[in-house]
């Protein structure tokens, strides 16, 4: 009887980690949506081509080294061969293949929040050389110092210091943004965004439904990011620790979407889309740190603190001639930060010291790493196409053919 009971606890618990990681998979579709409706018609077969391409080397990358890297040679032979193996003295809970997938998605998802903030003017290949570090190197190392459990660099262990990320707003999406930043510095801003006395000229992206349906589906599949990471439902205690999740994971959401338009009223006298959108992704993002012990009403709170600095955030950018066309560095960035140093409010499990060393620790590798790899691969292929290019689209220059083809620029 009893191992019936451990059996079916077994099967639930793989099978609720597998749709979760395919929820998360389903984010691809929500970047993919979302970037192409935030950048110009002209550019935006390009952008959907790196979305499905980055996500395919995420998946290779990360079975060829960086699922070893970040937990163990043993590790992943177990989860590619189905043992049951899972590095700890006791049996598995669930299967550890499905393991493999879950983290899996989640490098998929780091990368994908860089083909955004590169938009309309990199180079495809120049991007998906980066792709190819970024998954199978970059992020698996400092993934190894945090949910790992390594010692950074021998040096020290980041969890021993007070360290908490619960579902990745450092580990996946500051580190994300870390990648980002890095390469647009290198980049350099979009023609004409920027004029030569400090304005700041708007640039519409070409679809805001596809835009808004891009982030609702992430709002989605979000639910797989941060429930999947209780890693178990076939108990009452995680069945309960999942349904607070999901709750708080909603609430933070709708707080960040509903601070971010009011904020952006009071600034601009008018209501706008693009920052709610973003708004609502900060509220994601700020909850995904720790989304187990906050109340629901400080869940709401802290989702519109993430709200209402995307939207301060987005303009200083602008301010510092930092293009960004859909806002990635200030979503998963400074409110990925954000949401580490919340952790502490609600978690008596981490510490500020802990988080502030985490946050530096993960930013300044990711940072300095793609920085360095960005500037290898500007010196032997460049990474910006020309400015004829860019003025003529990237679609045509890159991938030959133009998304939507019936209409003339």
């Amino acid at each position: 009887m009893e191992n019936s009971i451990l059996e079916l606890q077994y099967a639930l618990d793989t099978f609720y980690f597998l749709v979760c990681g395919a929820l998360v998979m389903w984010m691809a579709a929500g970047f993919a949506m979302l970037e192409a409706g935030l950048v110009r018609a002209k550019n935006t077969t390009e952008i959907l081509t790196k979305n499905i391409s980055l996500y395919a080397i995420a998946c290779i990358m990360y079975f060829v080294s960086g699922y070893a890297i970040m937990y163990g040679g043993d590790y992943f032979l177990s989860s590619i061969t189905g043992d049951g193996y899972t590095g700890a003295e006791e049996p598995a809970t669930y299967a550890p293949s499905a393991d493999f997938f879950f983290q899996v998605v989640f490098v998929a998802t780091a990368m994908s929040i860089v083909s955004g903030a590169v938009a309309e003017r990199m180079k495809l290949w120049a991007f998906l050389a980066f792709a190819v570090v970024m998954t199978g190197f970059i992020y698996p190392m400092e993934g190894s110092w945090t949910w790992g459990g390594n010692d950074v660099f021998g040096m020290y262990n980041l969890g021993d210091l007070g360290f908490s990320d619960f579902a990745g707003s450092g580990i996946v999406h500051m580190a994300g943004a870390a990648a980002a930043l890095a390469g647009v510095l290198l980049l350099g801003a979009r023609k004409g965004k920027y004029g030569p006395n400090g304005e700041v000229n708007a640039i519409p992206g070409s679809n805001l439904p596809l835009a808004t349906l891009g982030t609702f589906i992430l709002w989605l599949g979000w639910f797989g990011f941060n429930g999947g990471s209780v890693l178990a439902t076939a108990s009452v205690e995680s069945a309960n620790a999942v349904a607070v999740v999901f709750m708080n994971t909603n609430a933070a959401a709708a707080g960040g979407v509903v601070a971010a338009l009011l904020t952006a009223r009071a600034l601009f006298g008018k209501a706008d889309l693009t920052m709610a959108l973003n708004g609502g992704l900060a509220g994601l993002v700020a909850i995904t740190a720790e989304p187990s012990t906050p109340t629901a009403l400080q869940a709401h709170l802290f989702g519109a603190f993430g709200g209402v600095l995307v939207v301060f955030s987005i303009l200083a950018l602008d301010k510092l001639r930092i293009d960004d066309p859909v806002g990635a560095i200030s979503v998963h960035g400074v409110v990925g930060l954000l949401g580490l140093l919340l952790v502490p409010v609600t978690n008596d499990g981490a510490s500020f010291s802990g988080q502030i060393i985490g946050a530096l620790t993960i930013f300044g590798w990711v940072f300095i790493a793609s920085f360095v790899v960005w500037g290898v691969i500007k010196a032997v292929m460049g990474i910006r196409v020309s400015e004829e290019e860019e003025y003529e689209g990237v679609d045509i220059a890159e991938c030959g053919m133009e998304a939507y083809p019936e209409f003339k620029k």
